[in-house]
């Protein structure tokens, strides 16, 4: 396309000299239509690159048959279907998702994400909710905690930069508990499973079902849940604000139209 527009551009340049200034004019002007059908075309081939975590089932993970599934995947999925807009997903894990978006090597992440204020004020611009979740400490099957008071003098394992991180940190002063830092779902599991924690914070419909799906010897005790938040598609570039508005308006429409309440009960049988 760039050789293409210089050659124009170099042909038109050619044609004015010939001429006179009588025709210059037009020969901009046909310089200027030329380059604003390319900037057109350009935009009608956009491919936005939307980021999102590695294993956060059953939002977005690997099933056995290799192929990248979930909630936030068939949910953008059915969005861009009923936008007509074309996208690539990324699959990068969480902290690498947040910082693409940041840095501009993508356009959106779709990973679960809790909207928050802290966010917010950190550049983040979120979607409308697509998804209320609550966070809620998650014990070992044979453990016998059963209050926010049962975890004095304990570790508590949580995933980096989450809502279940922030409700553990802000109740562990007032519960005596310490917190170490996980950058992945299974891994903050693995250090439960292996005593190393004596519990973990996660999103409830996550690890209901890691529980059921995968067998793990886990638990979640009752009354041990925070208050309801819901999950954002977001962008950090006004620039992306088109997307952003795209998501909306086709998340409303899927919500009307049925594919919404299919793809959750797909995944979470409700």
């Amino acid at each position: 396309m760039k050789k293409t527009l210089a050659f124009v551009l170099s042909a038109t340049m050619m044609m004015a000299a010939l001429v006179g200034c009588g025709s210059s004019e037009t020969a901009e002007t046909k310089a200027e239509t030329t380059a604003e059908t390319a900037g057109t075309e350009a935009e009608g081939d956009k491919v936005w690159i939307v980021a999102t975590d590695t294993v956060f089932k059953p939002f977005e993970y690997t099933n056995e048959n290799n192929e990248f599934v979930g909630i936030d995947v068939d949910i953008l999925a059915a969005i861009a279907e009923d936008q007509g807009f074309e996208y690539e997903l990324q699959s990068l894990g969480w902290d690498a998702a947040v910082a693409a978006v940041q840095v501009g090597q993508a356009d959106a992440i779709i990973a679960g994400a809790t909207i928050k204020q802290e966010r917010i004020d950190n550049g983040w611009i979120f979607s409308d909710g697509y998804y209320d979740a609550t966070q809620t400490f998650v014990v070992p099957s044979s453990s016998d905690i059963a209050s926010f008071e049962d975890l004095a003098g304990k570790n508590i394992a949580v995933k980096n930069g989450t809502a279940g991180a922030d409700f553990a940190n802000k109740l562990k002063d007032e519960y005596g508990f310490t917190v170490s830092v996980f950058e992945d779902s299974p891994t903050m599991y693995q250090d439960v499973l292996l005593g190393n924690s004596a519990a973990c914070v996660e999103d409830k419909p996550i690890i209901l079902s890691n529980i059921k799906e995968n067998g793990l010897e886990l638990k979640v005790p009752e009354g041990m849940e925070s208050d309801v938040a819901p999950y954002g598609f977001a962008i950090m570039d006004t620039a992306d604000q088109e997307l952003l508005d795209m998501f909306n308006a086709g998340l409303a429409n899927i919500k009307a139209n049925g594919t919404y309440d299919e793809i959750l009960a797909k995944y979470l049988g409700e």
